[in-house]
């Protein structure tokens, strides 16, 4: 007799195997709105560091270019980055992104889970935070949340790297890697970056697509805080699969440090616009209907160069 674990066991396993091919299917969605009514920034606009020098899987010209957009349309400066991070390079910019950064450029080879990042450009990134800079870090589950693990641990985050999901708080019930956090589920919690600077920019619900969990220091904020009832897998699935509890987990940090800040993401699609497929082109992140993902990516960047306190 099948174990009545054995079906959502096997679907989990395909998913896993099956992501890595479909993330090369993901195209930026053309028909994405980046228009914003009201600019944060009409004069002394922020410059924005977009690294793109280790070899990142999502660049501002590909399928991160919808939040580029975005931002530019927000009134930000955005400027690629093709060097190793040094405090020359950081010392003129007041945000850094850094977006699923790699080891090696091919993410099918091992080597690709290696470190991102020197120590030195680790330590580099840290004290610029410090000193008054502001990072926005993503990195979804493995080979990306391990090759950004060593520079989250200058901010004291630790990345599991592995698949998170949750049976009780997702968009369809055989996709459970896809969790939604809402105030009606109590998953979205109150900060500045979830409540906004009026009304209208609250947020409400926010879906994640199939990302890895973090564990913050003290003295972080998860705002988007994972359930009791998550559970995470090592993407490298032994057999059987083994399941870990991701409570007291998270898929979103804010932190202050210093006189810096840093958010913290388990994530990248969240905040970008996507199709994915084939054979169909289904909405993948800010474009998925009934989210508030896109006043998410606007009011993480408002709290990070200081117009939310």
């Amino acid at each position: 007799m099948n174990s009545p674990f054995t079906k959502p066991l096997v679907c989990l396993v395909f998913l896993m195997l099956f992501s890595v091919f479909a993330f090369s299917q993901h195209l930026a969605d053309p028909e994405f709105k980046t228009n914003v009514e009201r600019p944060a920034y009409s004069k002394n606009t922020p410059r924005v560091l977009f690294d793109e020098a280790h070899f990142n899987f999502h660049r501002s010209t590909g399928r991160y270019k919808p939040l580029a957009d975005l931002l530019t349309n927000d009134g930000y400066r955005v400027v690629v980055n093709r060097q190793p991070f040094t405090k020359k390079s950081l010392e003129s910019f007041k945000l850094l992104i850094v977006v699923n950064a790699l080891g090696e450029e091919d993410i099918d080879e091992v080597a690709a889970e290696n470190s991102a990042f020197t120590d030195e450009e680790c330590s580099v990134v840290r004290d610029w935070v410090r000193g008054g800079g502001a990072l926005l870090l993503i990195a979804g589950r493995r080979p990306f949340g391990n090759s950004a693990a060593n520079l989250a641990k200058q901010f004291g985050v630790e990345m599991a790297g592995s698949f998170t999901q949750d049976d009780e708080n997702c968009v369809e019930k055989d996709n459970p890697s896809l969790i939604i956090y809402s105030r009606e589920n109590q998953l979205l919690a109150d900060h500045p970056i979830t409540q906004g600077r009026e009304a209208l920019e609250k947020v409400s619900r926010v879906i994640v697509f199939s990302g890895q969990s973090l564990k913050g220091p003290d003295e972080s904020t998860g705002f988007l805080k994972l359930a009791d009832s998550a559970t995470e897998f090592p993407t490298a699935s032994p057999s059987p699969v083994v399941k870990i509890s991701a409570r007291g987990r998270s898929q979103g940090l804010a932190l202050k440090i210093g006189s810096g800040r840093a958010v913290v993401l388990a994530e990248a699609d969240m905040l970008t616009a996507l199709l994915g497929g084939p054979p169909e082109k289904e909405p993948i992140g800010m474009n998925y209907p009934g989210i508030d993902n896109r006043q998410l990516a606007l009011n993480i960047m408002h709290w990070l160069s200081g117009l939310l306190k």
